[in-house]
């Protein structure tokens, strides 16, 4: 079994920042791709970065120039810089990754969630 562990939401005013992490464990023989969705209030499920193994990048157009993603591959950990946050960021942040547990075997994981509320 794998686990997603996120961290780093909160409450922030507009223009502020913030940082989100998850860190993976359990029954990993590696990571392809780790990544940041959010869900708003009443909304679906929306990619906001995502980066490979190789460090090869993907940034929702909300996201860009605004938001970066980066990870830690020695640690199995994922980072989600986010600068010059907006209300509309508002939403929980999800924690995903793609996950080899074996030489053939690859599944997808899901964090619990943490919650960024930007206020106006």
């Amino acid at each position: 079994q794998v686990q997603l562990v996120e961290s780093g939401g909160g409450l922030v005013q507009a223009g502020g920042s913030l940082r989100l992490s998850c860190a993976a464990s359990g029954s990993i023989f590696s990571i392809n791709t780790m990544g940041w969705y959010r869900q708003a209030s009443g909304k679906q499920r929306e990619l906001v970065a995502a980066i490979t193994s190789g460090g090869r990048i993907n940034y929702s157009d909300s996201a860009k120039g605004r938001f970066t993603i980066s990870r830690d591959n020695a640690q199995n950990t994922a980072y989600l810089q986010m600068n010059s946050l907006k209300p509309e960021d508002t939403a929980v942040y999800f924690c995903y990754a793609r996950v080899l547990v074996s030489v053939i075997f690859e599944n997808d994981y899901w964090g619990q969630g943490t919650q960024v509320t930007v206020s106006s």
